[in-house]
């Protein structure tokens, strides 16, 4: 956290350092399972075999990689095939680290290549991923020389992952910190560029999320949004009733134009669809890195058209949009 710390007495964000620690502190102090989880990640942390300098990296093919096997000699790269291993699971990827393939259930190029032409150009800007997981978007971005990218993860499991793959590609003003949106503090007309990719389903409020992404935005400042939708051509959203795709946690999923006047009602302007995709088991399916279900569980076996639940499957779109 000591290179965050600089930066941000550079970049005049000492206030907002000195709240968001405090924030931190006060979760970790009432929340048990935060502590044993931590202690824990630290603990593989920690382990990570020393004297792993990667002779290479290559943030630019849709494998992020991360040195050679021939790096490291054979204990190194069993402990640190163990250590990967420990942090399963791998969502957001995915990495070849020291020929070890980290095969990750997305493979978020997909949804990289569908983005990265249409953005504006990322040098020198100030960037704020939302949700970032590992950290594969922010490194994806760091060839385009932005002034500064900053992730928030709340997921202490993500957060360390991103903290091993910084440990050996050592990106400079790439920065994340284990934090939730509403705990940020407000950074007015801060950021000249936001990516708010696979969030905003999760969000009891999305309004409320949109506007306070816009208020830490610059004037003409761009938001990249990515998230699902339903298809139709009226300004509804799917509410589902308990879950869908087998998660609790989603609540609004948008037509394109309910998610337009969303972004409307929020403060943004010059409003476009640049992608609309369904997700498929190419892009999201189950590895030996999550251990978990996937997609293919989350889909009605007789009718791969729809959910478990019967809601349709998954579509997701990317939106663009600029702060007015």
């Amino acid at each position: 956290m000591h290179r965050l710390i600089k930066r941000c007495s550079e970049l005049e964000l000492d206030e907002f350092y000195v709240e968001l620690s405090e924030l931190i502190n006060e979760r970790k102090k009432h929340v048990s399972e935060y502590i044993n989880s931590e202690e824990r990640l630290k603990k593989i942390f920690n382990e990570l075999p020393s004297g792993t300098v990667p002779s290479s990296v290559d943030l630019n093919s849709d494998w992020i990689r991360i040195g050679i096997k021939k790096d490291l000699n054979t204990n190194q790269y069993e402990q640190l095939d163990r250590s990967l291993r420990d942090l399963h699971p791998w969502r957001k990827g995915p990495f070849d680290i020291f020929g070890i393939k980290v095969d990750t259930e997305w493979a978020s190029y997909m949804k990289w290549n569908r983005v990265k032409d249409h953005i504006e150009p990322l040098a020198g800007k100030r960037i704020l991923d939302i949700g970032s997981s590992s950290g594969y978007y922010m490194f994806k971005m760091v060839e385009q020389s932005p002034e500064m990218v900053l992730g928030i993860e709340p997921y202490l499991q993500f957060y360390f992952q991103y903290l091993v793959l910084q440990h050996f590609i050592q990106a400079s003003d790439i920065f994340c910190i284990p934090a939730k949106l509403e705990e940020m503090p407000v950074l007015e007309k801060y950021f000249d560029t936001i990516f708010c990719m696979g969030i905003l389903y999760h969000r009891k409020s999305p309004i409320d999320t949109l506007k306070q992404i816009h208020d830490n935005m610059r004037k003409g400042g761009e938001l990249v949004l990515e998230t699902l939708v339903i298809e139709g051509e009226s300004e509804t959203a799917l509410f589902p009733q308990n879950r869908y795709a087998k998660m609790g946690n989603v609540y609004f999923i948008p037509t394109v134009r309910c998610l337009t006047y969303w972004l409307e009602r929020a403060g943004f302007g010059n409003i476009r669809c640049i992608d609309t995709s369904p997700t498929t088991l190419k892009e999201q399916r189950k590895t030996e890195w999550i251990k978990t279900e996937s997609l293919a569980d989350f889909l009605d076996p007789d009718d791969p058209g729809k959910t478990v639940e019967g809601y349709p499957a998954p579509i997701r779109s990317v939106l663009l949009a600029n702060v007015k």
